[in-house]
């Protein structure tokens, strides 16, 4: 039965390009899509929340996990919902809690608190490879939606490290990224799987890397007080990224001006570093953010809003006023 009270949002996700999100809602989820706004899907359990969605681009399976104070399963379950039959079809369970979920058409990937499951993606999933890894109670774990270069980021070993699967080939040891000195917090890879962008829990510095050669390319920095990025997202043409913090803030970066070099240190590093060339701000202190089609800037928050930011960049745009909406009080496209 469908609650007239508005639900808790209790998590947000991109969809693999960014073309959508999805929302875990204290009573089921929606989808939305990203630019321009419209809702697409709307889903209320009675069994309890949703703590996180995770979309197959825009296809009818959607992984779920529970959440909330009443949540629709365990949170040692890992659900694959078919949305066109409205039902669970695979259910999954683990030893401890799962942290994060990634999608593939072939692939489902669990994060576990200090472990990877990769499974295949058929009606009764096979465990194909598990990576050992950090303490990762924030489930971090990107996946390159490329169709060739499938390339896994989640964390390593130690803390401030970050390594690299090779899902088309897993016969391959990981290679090691050594990103940061503290753990890493937040973490995206491009569309093409080249490249893979790394925050560390000071906030102050985002690190961007090669894929295949584990080499770091850019370097640019949000602030110079502590913050916790929530967020990364890089472009299509992976020529800018933006980045979402705790400070109520998102940054755009252009990564094709950074033309510093980043092996200065103490106080020459710090004045040479490359700052954000936009930035604006929002009222939750959780946002996400990514690009549209369009190059402006979507940001959505734990607070039911969403932004659309059009930024100045080298004088080819006009910066326009940031766009505000609530996306909880929009109805179905069926609906309208």
């Amino acid at each position: 039965m469908a609650s007239r009270e508005k639900p808790a949002v209790l998590s947000l996700a991109w969809n693999q390009d960014q073309g959508c999100f999805a929302c875990g809602l204290s009573n089921g989820f929606r989808i939305f899509n990203a630019d321009p706004l419209k809702q697409k899907e709307k889903r209320e359990f009675d069994e309890g929340g949703v703590g996180h969605v995770e979309m197959l681009f825009r296809c009818n399976y959607v992984g779920l996990v529970g959440g909330g104070p009443v949540a629709k399963a365990p949170p040692n379950h890992l659900l694959i919902w078919d949305d066109r039959k409205r039902k669970r079809v695979i259910d999954l369970q683990y030893k401890s809690d799962v942290r994060g979920v990634r999608l593939r058409r072939d692939r489902i990937i669990a994060v576990l608190d200090t472990s990877v499951h990769i499974m295949t993606f058929t009606q009764s999933p096979q465990l194909i490879h598990k990576t050992e890894t950090h303490a990762n109670p924030k489930g971090l774990c990107a996946l390159s939606p490329h169709a060739t270069n499938v390339t896994l980021a989640t964390l390593g070993n130690e803390p401030g490290h970050v390594q690299l699967v090779d899902l088309a080939d897993l016969s391959l040891p990981p290679r090691l990224i050594v990103a940061h000195e503290t753990p890493v917090v937040c973490l995206a890879i491009n569309n093409e799987g080249t490249l893979i962008a790394t925050a560390s829990e000071k906030g102050t510095l985002v690190r961007v890397f090669e894929t295949a050669t584990s080499r770091k390319v850019h370097e640019v920095r949000r602030g110079s007080d502590r913050a916790t990025i929530h967020c990364i997202n890089f472009s299509q043409d992976s020529s800018l990224i933006c980045v979402s913090s705790d400070k109520c803030t998102v940054h755009v970066f252009n990564l094709e001006d950074d033309s510093k070099g980043s092996s200065s240190s103490g106080v020459m590093k710090y004045f040479n570093s490359q700052w954000s060339f936009a930035k604006f701000t929002v009222s939750s202190p959780f946002t996400i953010c990514a690009f549209s089609s369009s190059g402006a800037v979507i940001a959505v928050g734990l607070d039911g809003t969403w932004y659309r930011f059009q930024h100045a960049r080298e004088g080819r745009d006009k910066e326009q006023p940031v766009e505000t909406r609530g996306f909880l009080e929009l109805q179905d496209e069926a609906e309208d």
